[in-house]
């Protein structure tokens, strides 16, 4: 039997051996199961949900089958959760039931189930305590994070200013300020804007996150095991995360030699000290593989997420110059030119507070949130949803809710204005997600999304290459990420 013959043989065994397992637990999951459409073999509701749209076509199909409603993502058996009543019971009223964090092999060729985005059980619950009280140790959420936040935004506005107004893309500008913001925690350090290496690592850690978004990387999520087989980008995504952590590696490593145990200097020092501290407890989760995977997770979270808000946020004023021109009129009321943003600022704020939230909901930058599962055989409202089962929380759906915003699918600041001008806070507002999963960095991520904002609206007026009627604020994908059109971008000095 030649080599062809043999590869067509054993994918044509697996894929008998798929539809086995799925015929037979589609018969066993019979019961008080929540509707849903019907399955095909193998492929299940895959051929019915917009790819390039997930969170808006679950949001389609739940006008059909209700808020509670089962799907096949291939042979597993998803539950979806949409609306922000029935997603607040789910992640906030059952916490302890849903704050399981269900599969996604994408990341766990890299994570493998370790660090604080990706685990469950006692592995998380005290890597994301040490995590959350080692970053406000080295100022997460305090005067000391803000300082560095506005020193930050003085270098990029520096930047800026060397564009002498010429046309430019700004993504990897965004991607380089708010990733030394969150390495100055976690390595100790700060990135020049030309180094090299950095600049690759954001590369990589762009692409990859893109890369599954794609339909290749949802289909490596449902069938991984012959995913790996198959040629396609999707192979790609294990290289890039695969580098980043190389390269957490070596900070960690070169953190090792030069530790100093009574003056820790960041985030990986504190973590080697505790790990010393713990040696001799051979069931510590306080190990170099957790380490690896905590401080992968916290420099990915806190790079990527924020600069696609930031440059999601730049293209919207782009599209609304009368947005931004008022924005220019409450800088200029509230501060100096050559004042230094602050946090204090944003109380006197409330028209540019009310924009940067209503970036936030309509940019939907995590439309589904990462993978929940439920930790027992839960009842829930009606149905029951067996242990393990995972749980799609659409939080698209949330900040998209009619009931919750009245014009939802267009950007309107007034959704966070009350009938004086004065900013209002929603309940519904959770781009960071809730309940216990929620995004440890949300404090961090909101105080910089102001800092930077400001500080490049209070330098500079914002200018398209094209008229704001012709530019498309609709995202080039929106599945496991939200990610904006590429755009080229002007900056004139006022």
């Amino acid at each position: 039997m030649d080599a062809a013959a043999a590869q067509t043989l054993f994918l044509a065994g697996c894929l008998s051996c798929l539809l086995f397992f799925f015929i037979r637990r589609t018969v066993h999951q019979r019961g008080n199961l929540p509707p849903g459409p019907t399955p095909l073999p193998i492929l299940g509701n895959l051929l019915q949900i917009d790819t390039d749209g997930t969170g808006k076509a679950l949001m389609k199909m739940s006008e059909k089958y209700g808020p509670v409603f089962k799907l096949y993502f291939g042979p597993e058996m998803r539950v979806v959760l949409c609306g922000y009543d029935v997603i607040k019971e789910a992640l906030i009223d059952h916490a302890e039931v849903f704050s399981e964090r269900g599969k996604m092999p994408t990341f766990d060729q890299v994570f493998h189930g370790l660090g604080v985005n990706f685990s469950n059980g006692e592995n998380w619950l005290q890597m994301r305590r040490f995590s959350i009280m080692t970053l406000r140790d080295f100022g997460m959420g305090k005067r000391g994070i803000e300082e560095r936040i506005q020193e930050e935004a003085q270098c990029l506005v520096e930047v800026f200013r060397k564009t002498k107004g010429l046309p430019f893309d700004p993504t990897y500008f965004f991607s380089q300020a708010t990733s030394n913001v969150i390495c100055s925690i976690v390595f100790g350090d700060r990135f020049d804007y030309k180094d090299e290496e950095f600049c690759g690592l954001l590369q990589m850690m762009n692409e990859s996150l893109f890369l599954i978004s794609t339909i290749w990387g949802q289909l490596y999520d449902m069938f991984p095991s012959i995913m790996k087989l198959l040629p396609g980008p999707h192979n790609r995504i294990g290289g890039f995360l695969g580098n980043i952590e190389e390269y957490v590696l070596k900070k960690i490593k070169h953190n090792q030699e030069t530790l100093d145990p009574n003056n820790p200097r960041d985030f990986i020092d504190s973590f080697l000290i505790k790990m010393e501290q713990e040696k001799e407890n051979s069931s510590s989760y306080f190990h170099m593989k957790n380490l690896t995977a905590t401080v992968l997770g916290i420099f990915i979270a806190g790079t990527e997420t924020l600069s696609t808000t930031l440059r999601y946020g730049m293209l919207i004023l782009l599209k609304y110059p009368e947005i931004e021109e008022k924005i220019h009129e409450e800088i200029d009321c509230v501060m100096s030119q050559d004042h230094v943003p602050c946090l204090e600022d944003r109380s006197k704020m409330p028209y540019t507070n009310a924009v940067i939230h209503e970036i936030q909901r309509f940019s939907n930058l995590l439309p589904l949130t990462a993978m929940h599962a439920v930790a027992q055989d839960t009842q829930f409202r009606g149905f029951t949803i067996p242990k393990g089962t995972q749980v799609i929380p659409v939080l698209q759906s949330v900040l998209w809710d009619p009931v919750q915003f009245s014009d939802p699918e267009n950007f309107n600041p007034g959704h966070f204005l009350d009938e004086n001008g004065g900013f209002k806070k929603k309940d519904a507002f959770m781009p960071f997600g809730t309940g216990k999963r929620i995004c440890m960095g949300e404090g961090l991520a909101r105080m910089e999304t102001f800092l930077f904002l400001v500080s490049i609206l209070q330098h500079f007026t914002l200018k398209s290459t094209r008229h704001p009627k012709d530019i498309d604020i609709s995202p080039v994908i929106c599945n496991f990420f939200t990610y904006p059109r590429v755009y080229e971008l002007m900056l004139i000095p006022r």
